[in-house]
């Protein structure tokens, strides 16, 4: 079957991560927490938050401010949105592709809902993203197969039709396992070629 359809991870894909350890590490350096503290209230917390029953303003509250600081929680949230970047070529190259094949495309991701909303808004992703199967919405999270069957019911395709790039290998695999076609995204080139031998040349 030819492809018609493309699941994009968004976080290291299209867009840099929204709240990796790199960013939090940051954060604990530009407004001086405890890293450790910070991370190990982070990962007990974030899984919950990612599928949408937590508010950011709680996690906040668990992870961050569940002691008096020297700064606001607007700093805070602030810092967190401001740490998302694009990578425009990716971008560009998924408009190219949607417009040369009459592409379906959504984003298959797993996100807490005020970044994941943001980083929709500031990117103006909905400008060739037709629909966003992200974890805050649908509240199940890769590597869970359920978000996947949630992402193909909503597409209305079969899963041979189906190119999912993912840049976490283990997320490409669980997509083949449903029978999607998976393509682990690990720089621009790569992926090029790999859309090209699904057909999907530019």
């Amino acid at each position: 079957m030819p492809v018609t359809t493309l699941f994009l991870d968004l976080g290291g894909v299209l867009l840099t991560n929204g709240w990796d350890r790199y960013s939090r590490e940051l954060a604990a350096k530009t407004f001086d927490l405890d890293r450790k503290e910070m991370d190990e209230r982070h990962h007990l917390t974030f899984d919950t938050y990612e599928v949408g029953k937590l508010t950011l303003e709680q996690y906040l509250s668990r992870v961050v401010f569940y002691q008096e600081r020297s700064f606001t929680r607007e700093d805070f949230r602030e810092f967190m949105f401001a740490q998302s970047k694009s990578f425009p070529q990716m971008i560009e190259l998924i408009c190219a592709l949607k417009t040369k094949y009459s592409l379906k495309v959504a984003v298959v991701n797993n996100e807490g809902r005020e970044l994941n909303e943001r980083r929709i808004h500031n990117f103006q992703l909905k400008t060739f993203v037709d629909f966003f199967i992200s974890s805050c919405f649908v509240h199940v999270r890769k590597p869970d197969e359920d978000i996947y069957r949630i992402a193909l019911d909503i597409a209305h395709v079969a899963p041979e039709q189906v190119a999912y790039l993912d840049d976490r290998l283990m997320f490409v695999q669980i997509a083949q396992g449903l029978g999607i076609q998976g393509i682990h995204h690990t720089g621009y080139d790569s992926t090029c070629a790999a859309f090209a031998a699904l057909g999907l040349k530019l």
